[in-house]
Parts: structure tokens; C-alpha cells; sequence
């Protein structure tokens, strides 16, 4: 699937953004603050994230992606990384099922290799059990990083084309190959938690992304607070590169 590049083009805007990218932060510090282990709060995170897809759905959202597990998250100590993979795999066995019977699909994306046989396992069978569905795309960046997207991008660019002239590359050469080229780039890219930094996340994706920061702990996250989210983007006047004037001159499309 082809999608505008908002550098190039001027993507249509709508009422609810067609895609919605959340770092999903303060896990941790929701469980310090009411004297619980960190795991804790990463195991309350799991049910925002069954809330957020919910609400995402119900509200006409297409692609919603959430930043599960950085490049940067082994850096953790062992014992909350090794939750974290145990969380994970039980979200693969359990969540799938109520997605699949949702109409939902499931996508992961990242550097894999790096995580045990059986998650890779259970992550092949997610996406090929929900590749079907027609409703709501979510995806799932684990062990990804932005800078990790774009080499593994110019090493499949060079890999299918290596006497590729340098002159030849722009935009539409190196998109196809970037891990998540099947969706659109994000309207509205959320990060809760507090923290005004965009970490490594789609580097390249979020060019022209409406940005949206909350004080909210990824776990009191819900739809209420997604609402007030969407309250704020369709404040915001998308302009890709071009002057208010222009936005209200006859025939410019966007509503947002």
C-alpha cells in the first residue's frame, strides 16, 4: 500500500486521526508512587493498552501504534526486562484472541532476532492469525528504535538494488522498505507520563506529526484521556509547509 509522504505531498486531515502513534510511559513511576514493584505497573499497563484499543476502534482510528519495548528498554535491569518478555508473550497468547474476534490486526515491528524463538514464534502466529481482519491496525514496536528503521531500510534499498545510482535515491526509493510502509504516517503522536521527547521513535514517520503531551501515567491512561487528546488535535492547524491563507483559499482539501 502506497501512502503520501507528507514531506512531498499534502496528506488529507480528518476529524479523527486516521493513525495514532503512543509511546506509552510511566509504568514505572505509577507503581513507585503507590509503593508497588515496577512490574506492577507494567501489568496495569497492559489493560490501558485493551482501553486505548477499545476506544481507538470505536472512534474510527485505521492504525494505531504503541512503542512497547525500545532498543534502548535491555538497558533496564534484567529482572523488569525479563517481565517485560513474560508480559509480552502472555499479551501474544491471550490479547490475539479478543483482537482476532474484534476484526483487529495485529503487526509487530522491530529488530526481532533479538528476543527468544518462542516470541518470535507467537508473534508469527498473531500476525498471520489476524492478517485477515479489516478493521483496526494496531501495531506493536518492540526492540524498535527510529535509527535502527532507517539502516535496516538502506540495507534492504541496497540489498534489492546494489549498483543503485546515489543521484536516484529520494523519498520513494527508501519508504517501501521502512517497517512500517504499510501505514500512513501518524496524525497524532501521544506520550504520556510527562516526559517531552519523542525517544527514538519513528524518526522519519513523525515528520509531520501533531504532537500531544500528557502529565497522565501510561496506566491512567484511558479513553477519557484519549478523548482530550483528539479535543487537541482538531485544534491544531495542519499545515504541511503552507500559510494559514492558503488553508481556506477554494479547492485545499483537510478539515483538521
Amino acid at each position: 500500500m502506497q501512502h503520501i509522504s507528507s514531506t512531498l505531498d499534502v496528506p488529507d486531515t480528518s476529524y479523527v486521526p486516521r493513525h495514532v502513534a503512543i509511546i506509552m510511559d510511566g509504568n514505572g513511576r505509577w507503581a513507585t508512587q503507590r509503593h508497588l514493584p515496577r512490574v506492577a505497573g507494567h501489568t496495569r499497563g497492559l489493560d490501558a493498552v485493551r482501553a486505548v484499543v477499545e476506544a481507538s476502534a470505536a472512534r474510527g482510528v485505521q492504525f494505531l501504534t504503541l512503542f512497547a519495548f525500545s532498543s534502548e528498554n535491555w538497558r533496564r535491569p534484567a529482572d523488569e526486562v525479563s517481565f517485560l518478555m513474560r508480559l509480552f508473550m502472555m499479551a501474544l497468547r491471550r490479547e490475539v484472541v479478543k483482537m482476532h474476534a474484534n476484526n483487529i490486526r495485529l503487526r509487530v515491528v522491530g529488530d526481532l532476532a533479538r528476543f527468544s524463538p518462542r516470541i518470535q514464534q507467537l508473534i508469527r502466529d498473531a500476525e498471520a492469525r489476524t492478517a485477515g481482519n479489516t478493521g483496526l491496525t494496531v501495531t506493536i514496536a518492540a526492540n524498535y528504535g527510529g535509527r535502527w528503521d532507517l539502516l535496516q531500510a538502506m540495507r534492504k534499498m541496497l540489498a534489492r538494488s546494489p549498483m543503485l545510482d546515489p543521484a536516484s535515491i529520494d523519498e520513494s526509493v527508501l519508504a517501501p522498505h521502512l517497517a512500517m510502509a504499510y501505514a500512513p504516517e501518524p496524525d497524532l503522536f501521544i506520550r504520556t507520563g510527562g516526559e517531552q521527547r519523542i525517544s527514538n521513535f519513528l524518526l522519519w514517520q513523525l515528520a509531520y506529526s501533531e504532537l500531544y503531551f500528557t502529565d497522565v501515567f501510561w496506566p491512567d491512561f484511558d479513553a477519557a484521556e484519549l478523548d482530550k487528546a483528539f479535543a487537541s488535535y482538531r485544534q491544531r492547524e495542519r499545515r504541511f509547509g503552507r500559510t494559514s491563507a492558503q488553508l481556506v483559499a477554494p479547492g485545499l482539501s483537510g478539515t483538521a
